[in-house]
């Protein structure tokens, strides 16, 4: 799935999608659900918490 698509279909631009993978945005926990909805996976899979590194 390219960025383009997976913004247009959680409702976020593709720049946004760039800085959650880069590490540089935390998406809100309506975006995180949406963006594992779209890829068929629990929350857990799409995204970690590492709070050593926090």
């Amino acid at each position: 799935m390219t960025q383009a698509a997976l913004a247009e279909k959680v409702g976020v631009t593709r720049q946004t999608v760039v800085a959650i993978e880069q590490g540089r945005y935390s998406p809100s926990l309506e975006v995180a659900f949406r963006i594992a909805r779209a890829f068929g996976v629990p929350l857990e899979e799409a995204f970690q918490y590492d709070e050593d590194t926090k």
